[in-house]
């Protein structure tokens, strides 16, 4: 009977109780969450589309016949450009955004409970919403490229790889964004405000002020018309230009993380984390 009694903790100790839930199952979860939510919601994904489309469609065509020529010659420039603001978008707005809406529904402290803590959940909920982005932006491109006529140079690895490190610095914006969203609520005006400054980030004239590669977006945009224009492959960019924009990509992100570290905790201090 001693044996009998012996036997059933370890058999439940053997596996069949519950075990903790690993990084693995957090990214599986939050990347079948978003796989769900593109699903059933179809609608509000290509209604994104559409007004990117749209946009762009009154930047060429408006602008063809105001500026005429001047335009075309530079259409290439302003695809790559428009391409890169786009992901951007979609970058700062998966996390700033996604961390309002937490805020609004009420349901901020279960993220904040979590054996994972906040910010990883947030950074990876950002990082699956970047994958739809990429999907989409490239939808975007190709409209572009058939609709205007042009011809650029798609390496998919090297604007893959210049494009992800340009956009991870937004990451960082959007993690300081949605840090300052968890404290003072009611600030998505302002920080919306944030999304046409990536505009004059995207078309920084890098060559002759060069402090401004340090910005983000800057450095990275430079690179990826290099890349999509003159047909440079990521190997034939210099060391130190690809050090610069790893660089960056790692400082804001690094920074925007710290930012969002010390305002929940501020947040969490003044009880005003569940508020809204």
């Amino acid at each position: 009977m001693s044996s009998h009694s012996g036997d059933g903790p370890a058999s439940s100790s053997d596996g069949d109780g519950p075990r903790p839930a690993g990084y693995y199952h957090l990214v599986r979860a939050v990347l079948y969450r978003e796989y769900l939510v593109f699903v059933r919601y179809p609608a509000n994904a290509v209604g994104g589309i559409v007004i990117a489309l749209f946009f762009f469609g009154l930047l060429f065509y408006g602008g063809r016949m105001v500026a005429g020529r001047a335009l075309t010659d530079s259409i290439e420039g302003i695809i790559v450009g428009y391409f890169l603001w786009t992901l951007s978008v979609g970058a700062y707005s998966s996390i700033s955004n996604d961390i309002g809406s937490e805020v609004q529904w009420g349901t901020l402290e279960r993220h904040v409970m979590t054996p994972f803590g906040f910010a990883p959940v947030a950074l990876l909920k950002g990082v699956a919403k970047l994958v739809r982005t990429f999907l989409t932006s490239t939808f975007i491109l190709f409209v572009m490229i058939l609709v205007t006529g042009t011809t650029l140079s798609l390496n998919v690895f090297t604007v893959v790889t210049i494009a992800g490190l340009s956009i991870v610095s937004v990451l960082g914006l959007g993690f300081a964004a949605g840090g300052i969203t968890v404290l003072y609520k009611q600030v998505g005006n302002w920080l919306n405000l944030l999304q046409f400054g990536f505009i004059v980030l995207i078309s920084a004239p890098v060559f002759e002020l060069g402090w401004t590669r340090a910005l983000p977006l800057a450095h990275g945009s430079a690179l990826l018309q290099r890349a999509m224009l003159d047909g440079t492959r990521l190997w034939e960019f210099s060391p130190a230009d690809l050090g610069l924009l790893l660089a960056t990509a790692v400082g804001y992100l690094g920074g925007g993380y710290l930012v969002f570290q010390y305002t929940t905790r501020r947040a969490r201090k003044l009880g005003v984390l569940g508020d809204y």
